[in-house]
């Protein structure tokens, strides 16, 4: 359900009554309580509620997309805290629970499927490319990963940045396959592929269809013949 008569602090009156702009911040507060009430964000009507002129929105906020951006990330913010919590364990169990836990409440979420409703290319073109939303992610996300990495229950090659990139990307393209061209969020087929990431085979380890490994031949022979192939 949409919901949004507060927001950062915010209290949002239709008339403008009681509220100071007071600069990026109130327009963002703004933009985002209409996000999560489910309407559009226009920058007239915007620049109306806070009582300035759209040259001033615009100056502070960059252009519409920006600002869709921001509100975004700070949206992919609320939701991978709020997935955190609870989530326990450690090494990539803890991570493969963090990660399901908020693909799955980002893809229920009212308030963007109404903004993908409405604005379905604009979505795809801000989350699957480079900017601030995968920013957040990844950063976020490189935060766990190097934690489970200094606490020695994670053992990976690549840096936890740039594993945390690859991570929200390969997620991104499985969590949003309705809208590119899919027909539905393909959120496990995302968890077999980046529990590969994060815990890929040993030398005696085979992973079946299905995504878990599984032990692999223990004497060195293959299946047949004893060559593997």
């Amino acid at each position: 359900m949409c919901d949004s008569e507060r927001v950062h602090g915010v209290r949002r009156d239709r008339d403008g009554a009681g509220r100071r702009a007071a600069g990026p911040a109130d327009a963002v507060a703004a933009a985002t309580a209409r996000y999560l009430n489910c309407e559009p964000i226009d920058m007239s009507a915007l620049a109306a509620e806070l009582g300035v002129g759209r040259a001033t929105l615009y100056r502070w906020v960059g252009s519409r997309e920006r600002l869709l951006a921001t509100v975004l990330a700070d949206m992919t913010e609320r939701t991978y805290r709020a997935a955190v919590r609870g989530v326990e364990g450690s090494g990539p169990d803890r991570v493969l629970a963090l990660l399901d836990r908020f693909m799955r409440a980002v893809v229920d979420a009212v308030p963007l499927k109404a903004f993908t409703e409405r604005e379905p290319r604009l979505f795809v073109r801000l989350a699957t490319m480079p900017g601030a939303i995968e920013d957040r992610a990844a950063e976020l996300l490189a935060d766990e990963l190097q934690r489970q990495i200094d606490r020695g229950r994670l053992r990976v090659s690549l840096p936890a940045r740039t594993l945390a990139q690859a991570i929200v990307r390969v997620a991104d393209s499985f969590m949003y396959a309705h809208y590119l061209g899919g027909t539905r969020p393909e959120i496990d087929t995302a968890l077999e592929v980046i529990e590969l990431l994060l815990r890929p085979p040993g030398p005696d380890e085979t992973r079946p269809e299905g995504g878990r490994p599984s032990s692999g031949p223990r004497d060195g022979r293959g299946e047949a013949d004893g060559s593997g192939s």
